[in-house]
């Protein structure tokens, strides 16, 4: 990349920086630690970092000590290692002050990790951003082991949806106060996500589908060479249809393999780890089983409800219980399973010994009995002390056999 070029970007993004309008996220960046910042295409890892720069800013640091860069523009060509020092020394030649870097997207360029590797050893203070866990690769976490802190970034909650609608949620009454409001804005963060940009987008499901098809070929076919690309195809629809149900390689090969395109066992467990590469979905194990039925048989669940109702015919329960499974997984990332032992009870958070059920209605005695009976059953084999049924819209309080049940409708439980 030739200098000139290189200067005139630095100049460019640096004043963008500064300048950007964004909404504050629920997330603790601590300023005195280097930060990888990794999710999903569109789920404003960018705009995390434009919130660390104002941050900076407002604690005194001046706009010439940030040195933010854009690796996909673009207006820039490939990228090689060497390009990396060229922009450190443009930059040195622009400014006198040490610069505090803020590299997005970086994962463009091979071997980056080296550099920032190199520009923590010099005691350079660094964020990077990637599309893909796989910044996260047994490689680069060896490289940059004890040196970056990695900042998984989701979609929007639910509480971070309500504020960029305007709806102030530090009112201790604001469920009262915007009740209409709240009602309208679940049901589209129900159907169509948390991705930030969805909020102002009118044809929400095309809007989706593209980024779909970004996915998939941009941090699917394309970086992992997928040969099979039918055969993907065929197992993200499979994973989508089976998200409430544990699910093993061999029956998600013949599944596939059922449909005209035959995939090994071997090549199901390769395309799950891309998927999970790129946070399209991420699993869940059963706490109860053996070490083999933990890898083999576990829950799949999409990262954001918009993505997986592209692919669902009838999505409401599917819906719920994804719904449910992402704030999970952002408030208490790995440690999060499902109790299958005779009786299944959908999540069990071993920290707080809490269980939850997910049931789209309880209306009608079946229902009833099958959610409160799994979670009885569940607590005389393993350590529960909080029970919740998380429905779509009924509240109540159930005790049965000495244990307090509470019902609780999925957007309260979320605010």
């Amino acid at each position: 990349m030739d200098k000139e070029i290189a200067k005139l970007l630095i100049a460019e993004y640096q004043q963008k920086a500064v300048e950007v309008s964004f909404q504050k996220r629920q997330y603790i960046i601590d300023d005195k630690l280097n930060y990888v910042f990794v999710g999903l295409r569109r789920v404003g890892k960018s705009y995390l970092m434009f919130q660390q720069i104002r941050y900076l800013l407002d604690a005194g640091h001046s706009k010439d000590e940030i040195l933010y860069f854009n690796f996909e523009d673009d207006r820039i060509p490939s990228l090689g290692t060497e390009d990396l020092d060229r922009i450190k020394i443009c930059y040195e030649e622009m400014f006198d002050c040490k610069p505090i870097f803020f590299l997005d997207e970086i994962q463009t360029v091979d071997r980056w990790e080296k550099f920032a590797r190199r520009l923590a050893d010099q005691g350079y203070r660094v964020y990077v951003t990637g599309s893909n866990a796989k910044m996260l690769s047994s490689e680069i976490a060896t490289t940059l082991g004890g040196r970056y802190i990695i900042q998984n970034v989701y979609p929007y909650s639910f509480q971070e949806y309500l504020t960029s609608l305007g709806i102030d949620i530090t009112d201790r009454n604001f469920t009262y106060r915007y009740h209409a409001e709240i009602g309208k804005a679940y049901e589209n963060y129900f159907r169509f996500g948390g991705l930030p940009e969805m909020i102002q987008i009118t044809d929400k499901r095309a809007w989706l589908s593209s980024l779909y098809q970004k996915i998939f070929f941009g941090d699917l076919t394309t970086r992992y060479q997928v040969r099979n690309v039918f055969a993907l195809r065929v197992l993200i629809r499979k994973l989508a249809e089976s998200v409430k149900q544990p699910t093993s390689f061999n029956r998600l090969g013949n599944v596939v393999s059922s449909s005209g395109k035959k995939i090994s066992t071997d090549t199901v467990i390769d395309y799950l780890s891309y998927l999970k590469e790129s946070w399209f979905i991420f699993p869940v194990e059963n706490i109860c089983a053996k070490l083999a039925e933990k890898e083999a048989n576990k829950k799949y669940y999409f990262i954001d409800n918009g993505i997986l109702n592209l692919f669902l015919v009838d999505p409401l329960t599917s819906l719920l219980e994804n719904q449910v499974a992402i704030q999970l997984r952002r408030l208490y990332g790995d440690d999060i399973y499902f109790y299958s032992h005779g009786i299944e009870v959908d999540f069990y958070i071993p920290e707080l010994q809490l269980a939850l059920q997910v049931c789209y209605s309880l209306q009608g005695v079946e229902s009833l009995k099958r959610e409160i009976n799994a979670l009885l059953k569940m607590s005389k084999r393993i350590d529960v002390k909080r029970w919740i049924i998380i429905t779509k819209d009924e509240e109540d309080n159930i005790s049965e056999q000495g244990i307090n049940i509470e019902v609780i409708p999925a957007w309260k439980w979320l605010c």
